[in-house]
């Protein structure tokens, strides 16, 4: 039976690293360069790219694209669950969670793959160990509702998980709020938030609605951040350099009359648009509303 294509072009780079024509450190082709050289689609070139990181034959490098990987060195004793764990946070980091497999983590930390069952019983454990391992590095702020008020707590909170977010893009993809891991330490910070808007005469359910609604709100808007990076790692363009080669393109499209309003922003010099400035608006509005219900 022929090999799927993706596998037969990963195999074909994976022969010039066992060859010795890519050395580690040097970069591969990017998922654009390998849809024009192969002619292929560009979800059959991101599975390329995806196979040679579960092989632990590449890795992404932040600014430059998917670079050889250094062959990984044997350890000289078994890890244990922690550093299993940061390892793998490492890798998500690095390449998001489509980057991180077993068989890639088990490369990085030069162990057999098996032997990860071991500490885990599989991926899904895997991933709810790396959420409370990332919520654990940052405390809870030392604010209080009676001394500082109910929004400078939420507003607080809400900040301390956009850095996290920014600090480890991938955890917003992990969060689902319709089918949640149950990560203790992501659950402190709701009954947290709950009990900044606590004492205004909200019913339990609205109450859980509300703080929900927050980190609903964060963690949306966060998505962008993981989104953005897995478009850099592919295309070797940050958003800026992105924007450029679309500045032909959006002239035409605002120079057509259809969208005046939007034309007017984008030649109004004060525009600032990024996902930073995007949170902190929306995060405003949103307490904004809570006020009257919290306030009377």
């Amino acid at each position: 039976m022929t090999a799927p294509l993706y596998r037969r072009i990963a195999a074909e780079i994976a022969a010039r690293i066992a060859a010795g024509e890519l050395a580690p450190g040097d970069r591969i082709a990017s998922t654009r360069q390998l849809v024009a050289e192969h002619g292929i689609a560009m979800a059959t070139a991101t599975k390329v790219i995806a196979t040679l990181r579960e092989q632990g034959l590449a890795r992404a490098l932040p600014g430059v694209g998917t670079v050889v990987a250094a062959p990984a060195r044997p350890t000289e004793a078994a890890p244990d669950r922690d550093r299993v764990v940061r390892a793998a946070v490492a890798i998500a980091d690095a390449e998001g969670l489509t980057g991180l497999s077993m068989r890639r983590l088990a490369g990085a930390l030069g162990m057999p793959t098996m032997s990860l069952y071991r500490h885990l019983a599989g991926k899904e454990e895997l991933l709810l160990f790396m959420m409370e391992a990332v919520f654990a590095d940052d405390a809870l702020p030392e604010l209080s509702p009676r001394t500082d008020g109910w929004r400078a707590c939420v507003e607080a909170l809400a900040r301390l998980q956009w850095t996290m977010y920014r600090r480890h893009p991938w955890l917003a993809q992990a969060i689902s709020f319709t089918r949640p891991l149950l990560a203790p330490r992501a659950m402190a910070h709701t009954e947290w938030t709950m009990r900044a808007l606590d004492g205004h005469g909200l019913a339990p359910d609205v109450l859980f609605l509300a703080a929900v609604t927050v980190a609903n709100y964060v963690r949306g808007t966060a998505v962008n951040i993981e989104e953005e990076a897995q478009a850099e790692q592919e295309t070797g363009l940050d958003e800026e350099q992105w924007m450029d080669t679309q500045q032909s393109r959006l002239g035409e499209i605002l120079g057509s009359g259809a969208y005046p309003l939007m034309a007017r922003a984008v030649a109004d010099e004060n525009l600032e648009f990024d996902v930073d400035r995007l949170m902190e608006f929306g995060l405003q509005r949103l307490l904004d509303g809570l006020a009257p219900i919290l306030e009377g």
